[in-house]
């Protein structure tokens, strides 16, 4: 478990949200809630939180939007966010993960569940918060000071936009990006790319893992993720 992080909690259900932050603080964060967008903007403004849960129908700026701007600003766009709503279908997943979002739950849900998503998103940003250049899955591994891929110990050739994808899905194992948030983080803006170039490079990629290649898991309908492979 990880103790004593400050959570951020955003949600406009009173009920809700003290259900939330009564079972946060019992498993050992210090929880912080506020009702609306703008609360959101001004509490992260005053102190940051190791994590935000939100809600993306809020009162004066919608929780895509709190995302949005935190997201776009140096300062505050390595605060990881698991959204919280009722919005359940698919583009509405798609317009979270492409916002930012570390995780995406969907109302009704499970507090145990929840607490556990929230752990595995702490330990995963203080893994990936070290000055290492490493990056390290499975028989993966690659050297972005280096742009070296190895598997197995054995090296790969990548093209960059190869190389730069898979770091992307590397830096958040278990998370699930979708094409267009690939596009955005591994490409970069203003590069004109097709969703389905980017089928055609993961299909490279996973050619090239050989068999480490079932990895890279394809989630219907949004885009894809990479998994820690079993102990």
């Amino acid at each position: 478990m990880q103790e004593n992080r400050h959570i951020l909690v955003v949600e406009d259900e009173l009920d809700l949200a003290e259900l939330l932050r009564y079972n946060l603080n019992i498993s050992g964060h210090n929880t912080e809630v506020v009702h609306t967008g703008q609360g959101a903007l001004s509490a992260v403004a005053q102190k940051q939180p190791d994590l935000i849960i939100l809600d993306v129908m809020l009162p004066e700026i919608d929780g895509i939007e709190v995302a949005t701007r935190l997201k776009a600003d140096p300062n505050t766009a390595g605060i990881p966010i698991i959204f919280l709503t009722a919005k359940s279908a698919d583009e509405d997943q798609i317009r979270g993960l492409d916002a930012g979002a570390d995780d995406y739950v969907t109302k009704p849900f499970s507090v145990k569940v929840l607490l556990a998503r929230v752990d595995a998103t702490l330990r995963r940003t203080a893994k990936d918060s070290g000055s290492s250049n490493i990056l390290e899955l499975g028989a993966v591994m690659l050297d972005t000071d280096r742009h070296e891929a190895k598997v197995d110990g054995s090296s790969i050739r990548l093209t960059l936009t190869e190389f730069r994808l898979l770091a992307t899905l590397m830096a958040g194992p278990n998370r699930v990006l979708s094409r267009r948030g690939l596009i955005s983080n591994a490409i970069g803006p203003g590069i004109t790319v097709t969703e389905r170039t980017i089928d055609v490079h993961i299909a490279a990629i996973r050619k090239k893992l050989g068999e480490h290649g079932s990895m890279i898991q394809t989630v219907r309908g949004v885009g894809y993720r990479i998994v820690e492979p079993e102990a």
